[in-house]
């Protein structure tokens, strides 16, 4: 018996821009235990590997992910609570390997991205929707809840703007999603993939280990409240950067007015 079709499609380019399209539009991409596994291992080979700068998530069809797959969430219906433990935890692993990714996650929304696929959302390092879009963490209104995404929704949008869609599991608009912070940008449809091009372009700008260094900051300055710990986090981060052969190449650049060679993607 041959090995299963993947669920979502890559490419990945010259410049290291890997483009992952979640690729179930005639169930609106929604995720099941073969989809949840695949992103798991496709992104912790990220973070393995040198050859990928940047991420960009996107959904096939109408929709960019419409969360769990009710044929899956049937197959579900008879598990004891450790079984549904012990799958929840496969889906938190698969949130946490997106949101720990060491280059930036762009997640490029083209459509409804309703619970899980609204938790994906908040895992990216910047969300660009169409005008299209759709939002909703609509666990509620199926009895559930929006619980292993919440860590990383409330970290977005806060307490406040949780409590109003988490407990109406209503549909909300792109506008709202970025009044809330959950998203970055709203295009029009017909500009989503130049859009999309035009803020890649600005995050290659960046030196790559830079970048990787830039998300543990964020971090470790969130968690960490113990301020004598944080400020000697961040001087020894900065005087290590200043050192370091992407930081001298960078300043040099900067002096002899040129380009740093990350910008050039031949290389």
């Amino acid at each position: 018996m041959g090995a299963k079709e993947k669920l979502f499609l890559e490419n990945r380019d010259k410049r290291g821009v890997l483009t992952i399209t979640l690729n179930r539009p005639d169930i609106h991409n929604a995720f099941n235990d073969q989809l949840i596994s695949e992103l798991t291992e496709l992104f912790e080979s990220i973070n393995n590997g040198l050859n990928t700068r940047l991420v960009v998530i996107t959904g096939a069809g109408k929709s960019f992910c419409a969360g769990a797959d009710l044929n899956w969430m049937k197959s579900m219906a008879k598990y004891t609570q450790e079984e549904n433990y012990q799958d929840s935890q496969k889906l938190a692993a698969m949130f946490e390997a997106v949101n720990n990714c060491n280059c930036p996650v762009i997640g490029k929304i083209n459509g409804a991205a309703l619970g899980g696929g609204a938790g994906l959302v908040s895992v990216c390092d910047y969300a660009l929707a169409s005008e299209a879009a759709r939002f909703g963490f609509t666990e509620v209104r199926l009895g559930l809840l929006p619980a292993v995404i919440s860590p990383y929704v409330i970290a977005k949008i806060g307490e406040s703007n949780a409590r109003a869609t988490f407990l109406s599991g209503e549909l909300f608009s792109p506008a709202r999603a970025q009044t809330m912070g959950l998203i970055h940008q709203v295009v029009a449809s017909s500009e989503l993939t130049a859009k999309a091009e035009e803020i890649i372009v600005e995050f290659l700008k960046a030196g790559p280990s830079a970048t990787t260094n830039a998300k543990k900051l964020i971090k470790k300055v969130k968690s960490n409240k113990n301020r004598e710990e944080i400020r000697d986090y961040t001087c020894q981060a900065i005087s290590l950067a200043r050192i370091s052969q992407e930081g001298q190449e960078g300043m040099n650049s900067l002096l002899n007015k040129s380009q740093p060679r990350w910008i050039n993607y031949e290389n």
